[in-house]
């Protein structure tokens, strides 16, 4: 598998915006709370995309009945996300817990691309990969302990 230079740069620059909105949210849920950290964050999130939509006059939002319906859960399911990371930083430290939502989202992405769940594309457990894995937890305990 080759890796595009832009998706990996996509992909870096995801993970930093992740560090740092975790930190931020983290701010608002001890301000906040937890829940109302998700509603200010989704709700500020929901206000740049509706600006972006409007510039991009629509973009592709004309296909949204072509997509199955378990798909659009994918808000519900941030909201946890944000509700949680919220809740666990001040308790936590970030560090701690970003390498606990590392660790779990690594983990069940692996699943997920071995068996193909949720439409994901098959990406099997090599022995390689499993060692990945194992190095992870082992990373993971050292940080976390």
């Amino acid at each position: 598998m080759t890796i595009g230079l832009g998706a990996l740069a996509a992909a870096l620059a995801a993970g930093a915006a992740i560090c740092v909105q975790s930190q931020l949210s983290g701010v608002l849920g001890r301000r906040l709370g937890s829940l109302e950290s998700a509603f200010v964050v989704h709700l500020t999130g929901l206000a740049l995309a509706s600006i972006l939509i409007v510039v991009v006059r629509g973009g592709n939002l004309g296909a949204w009945r072509t997509v199955h319906w378990t798909a659009y859960t994918a808000g519900l399911v941030g909201v946890g996300i944000v509700a949680a990371v919220s809740y666990a930083v001040p308790r936590l430290g970030l560090a701690t817990t970003l390498t606990l939502t590392i660790v779990a989202q690594l983990l069940l992405g692996a699943l997920l691309d071995h068996f193909g769940w949720l439409g994901a594309t098959l990406h099997p457990v090599t022995p390689t990969r499993a060692l990945g894995i194992v190095v992870l937890l082992v990373g993971t305990w050292l940080i976390v302990r």
